[in-house]
């Protein structure tokens, strides 16, 4: 017979109430962890949304994301004409509130040009936007749905398609208009007297500013070359995709990033001494049996199985609870939980390692004990 399995019936319902803490514990570790790949993969949505090769930004910052950018829209011509260039297209980041139905919605407003690069590559549902005002594209998770109206500014939008995964690095949902509309919006929504200052200036979008130009490259062109002849330019720089990323995880997640982890960190360790004090109480807590064991000529190998088997079927089964709960309910998160298979194997052969050393306490204990024990009251 398995002893393991025997001993486990014998005590069931405080074995599998066991085994049901330990999951919940491995629910909020996961749940860490795919927070912080929700974290990440938000910061990066919307510098990998628009497939650009190089953004050209204002001289002298790290943007549009992690520092205010400002260009001249019609510096779009100009970079569209350079050598190695095969797209280019203008594009404003903003966020804003608007109310809808009984709630405010906080919306990261995406302004691009129709047949330009900025847009969103993939419609999940509905169209992309066909016509030059009033019209949005909008994330699943703003909770809006095809044919909605919401007002932003003095005017009101209709969603006509839907997205999935295009939120900023704050894990605000996107919405997508063109270029025309997204400026309007801003001046708008801009102090008093920079509005003032716009209506004396002309309102054409080739006078007005963006945050940057996107530009994707021909096949076979040099990417630095590019880069470098941009940035020669006095008041615009360039930066590659890479660099663009690189920038947005260093300076606008880094913090963030860095405390999720060390709590994650912390949570492992304590998962790592919960389990490793469940498994020497489990032992302990059988020590007259094992020298019961002992005194009838039971091998050590049979009572190291025994302590091994329950520490691995324990770890195991909380294992599984907790990847279980935490894809019921990942969705119910207000922020993005992303779990990657790598993430939840990485896991599993933590726990079979702290597992196999708590174990391994148990064991100690055990090797000890005084088969004479046995025979005591």
């Amino acid at each position: 017979m398995n002893l393991a399995l025997k001993d486990i019936r014998h005590g069931l319902f405080r074995f599998v109430l066991t085994c049901f803490g330990l999951g919940l514990l491995m629910t909020v570790v996961l749940a860490m962890i795919g927070i912080y790949n929700g974290l990440v993969a938000d910061a990066l949505a919307v510098v990998e949304a628009p497939a650009a090769d190089v953004w050209v930004v204002e001289a002298g910052t790290k943007g549009p994301f992690a520092e205010a950018s400002s260009i001249p829209a019609d510096s779009r011509n100009t970079v569209a004409r350079m050598p190695g260039v095969a797209e280019a297209g203008a594009i404003n980041y903003q966020t804003v509130e608007a109310p809808f139905l009984d709630r405010t919605l906080r919306l990261y407003v995406v302004g691009y040009e129709p047949g330009r690069p900025g847009g969103p590559q993939v419609i999940a549902e509905g169209r992309g936007i066909g016509t030059s005002h009033f019209e949005l594209v909008a994330d699943r998770k703003t909770g809006l749905v095809l044919g909605d109206t919401i007002r932003l500014g003095r005017n009101r939008f209709t969603v006509v398609g839907l997205v999935e995964g295009a939120m900023n690095s704050g894990g605000d949902p996107a919405v997508y208009m063109t270029l025309a509309d997204a400026m309007a919006l801003q001046t708008e929504l801009a102090p008093a007297d920079q509005r003032v200052q716009a209506a004396r200036g002309a309102g054409a979008v080739k006078s007005a500013s963006v945050a940057a130009v996107i530009v994707r490259i021909t096949p076979g062109a040099d990417v630095d070359l590019l880069t470098a002849t941009l940035r020669q330019w006095k008041h615009l720089a360039a930066l590659s995709q890479i660099e663009q990323e690189n920038i947005l995880l260093a300076s606008v997640v880094d913090k963030a990033r860095r405390q999720i982890g060390l709590f994650l960190g912390i949570l492992l360790a304590v998962s790592a001494v919960v389990i490793a004090l469940i498994i020497y109480t489990m032992t302990m807590e059988k020590l007259k049996q094992i020298a019961t064991l002992k005194l009838i000529g039971a091998p050590d190998r049979t009572i190291i199985g025994l302590i091994v088997q329950q520490s691995l079927i324990l770890g195991t089964a909380g294992w599984g609870i907790g990847l279980i709960l935490i894809l019921l309910v990942k969705d119910v998160f207000p922020r993005r939980v992303v779990l990657e298979p790598f993430n939840v194997a990485v896991l599993a052969g933590i726990i079979v390692v702290v597992c196999l050393a708590a174990s391994g306490l148990g064991v100690r204990a055990a090797m000890k004990v005084d088969p004479a024990t046995a025979l005591g009251g």
